[in-house]
């Protein structure tokens, strides 16, 4: 098996950035338990000749558990950011990077993972952040084959669930990151598991009551950790409904469209989720060893904060806790609060806050932890 990080395959697509070339990959890569798999994703680059260029890799927002989920399988996927809630929007996923010209037009090596599971044949592992962390970094060792330019500078940006990917990945090993200088990280209303664990509120509310349905992202996370880790069965927390939900959309329905089906049964047909639950001790486990909140970050962090209406999707709560654990453990993490934004307008409205605190932090000394 290929080592982690190895470019398998890269095919040139179209774009319409401007001065940018743009490439379909697939790579190695390996999730939380070192099992090894292949991963797809985009490469972007400046169409002119460079070298000892930064990479910036972006962690995406919650697409879905399967194909129907693939961000690099939409039309023109090298793009700016396109949002299912806006008008206009005619996919049914959340994808491109927001600020992606501007990222060009400074000179980076954009990489945009699709994670494990999205456009290969695995189910993906929804909120172990370690391995869509480690999806996100090993596309940057990928880009480097990639004849584009690409130095050993790193910066990364996620959103949502990309915001906990990011976290994460300024948690991972030295050996993750090799000849990887990891500069900054800057987390968009970031979706930790753990501290969501420790505030039930917003998705996690049917956790702690039983006419609440339940939220298609706790749905998709009690999948997504059942297919990381053996010792998990999805039988332990899922009723047979829930179960059959999941064994007939997974792969199928996006975020959204599953949200909406599980919804809808909920109300026909009854519990989602059971109760009580099983072997919850190891579920809870498995949840605080898959997220950031763990370590020493390894670089400075920014968080921006959608505060609107309390958080529309990541409650203000779940972030004020990953500050204070990042704090905790002595990391380094500024925030920016965003009181006219929620959840899916935040990326627009800190593009430019993002995009110039990753560029200052490619000029400071590299941080040493």
């Amino acid at each position: 098996m290929p080592i982690a990080g190895k470019l398998l395959t890269s095919k040139s697509i179209p774009t319409r950035l401007l001065n940018a070339s743009a490439w379909l990959v697939r790579y190695q890569s390996q999730d939380i338990n070192n099992v090894g798999h292949e991963t797809t994703g985009l490469i972007i680059a400046p169409a002119q000749p460079g070298t000892d260029r930064p990479i910036l890799t972006w962690c995406h927002g919650t697409t879905g558990l399967g194909d129907a989920g693939c961000p690099s399988a939409q039309p023109d996927p090298a793009r700016e950011l396109t949002v299912y809630y806006s008008p206009g929007a005619t996919q049914q996923i959340d994808y491109g990077v927001p600020g992606l010209q501007g990222f060009i037009d400074r000179g980076y090596i954009v990489c945009a993972t699709d994670y494990q599971g999205l456009g290969t044949a695995t189910i993906h592992q929804y909120m172990v952040s370690r391995t869509n962390a480690r999806d996100a970094l090993y596309i940057a060792h990928a880009a480097r084959e990639l004849n584009v330019g690409a130095g050993t500078q790193l910066v990364a940006s996620g959103w949502s669930q990309g915001g906990g990917a990011a976290a994460a990945l300024a948690e991972l090993d030295a050996a993750d990151f090799g000849p990887l200088d990891l500069r900054g990280c800057a987390l968009l209303s970031p979706g930790v598991a753990s501290i969501g664990l420790e505030h039930p509120t917003g998705m996690g509310a049917a956790l702690v009551d039983a006419q609440t349905a339940p939220d298609s992202h706790l749905l998709m996370m009690l999948w997504g950790f059942a297919a990381a880790y053996p010792h998990l069965n999805a039988a332990d927390v899922l009723s047979p409904l829930g179960l059959q939900i999941l064994e007939d959309s997974w792969n199928v329905q996006p975020v959204h469209h599953l949200n909406d089906t599980v919804s809808r049964l909920f109300r026909l047909k009854g519990a989602v989720l059971r109760s009580p639950p099983r072997n919850i001790d190891a579920w809870k486990q498995a949840i605080a060893q898959a997220s950031a909140g763990r370590v020493k970050p390894r670089c400075p962090l920014l968080m921006c904060v959608d505060s609107f209406a309390g958080g529309a999707v990541i409650p203000v709560a779940w972030q004020q806790g990953y500050a204070q654990a990042v704090q905790a453990l002595g990391g380094t993490i500024e925030t920016v609060d965003f009181p006219h934004d929620d959840h899916f307008s935040l990326p627009f409205a800190a593009r430019d806050t993002v995009a110039d605190w990753l560029q200052n932090q490619l000029t400071l000394p590299a941080a040493r932890t």
